[in-house]
């Protein structure tokens, strides 16, 4: 299962909790990628429960390998390295 740019958008408690359930479903069962711009450190206020986020965490680390990434966004390398063209009116 793929999880792309979790915490991007507000999680309600409901939500969180269902996340949390099917992580624990998974969890040395599959496999679980993920994406995310919430650092580990702020998983308890993105998901508005520390003791659900800590479980999460708890599974999803386990066993994990984390890779940071530091840069600027691969959506816009075209936009960076295209000159802009405006119409003329």
């Amino acid at each position: 299962m793929i999880i792309d740019e979790l915490g991007y958008l507000p999680l309600p408690e409901d939500g969180a909790s269902a996340l949390f359930q099917v992580i624990n479903q998974r969890y040395l069962k599959s496999s679980t990628i993920l994406s995310t711009n919430v650092g580990i450190a702020d998983w308890a206020s993105a998901f508005g429960d520390a003791t659900v986020a800590a479980a999460m965490l708890d599974r999803l680390l386990h066993r994990a390998t984390v890779v940071g990434i530091d840069g600027p966004s691969y959506r816009l390398r075209t936009t960076r390295t295209t000159p802009r063209r405006f119409a003329r009116e």
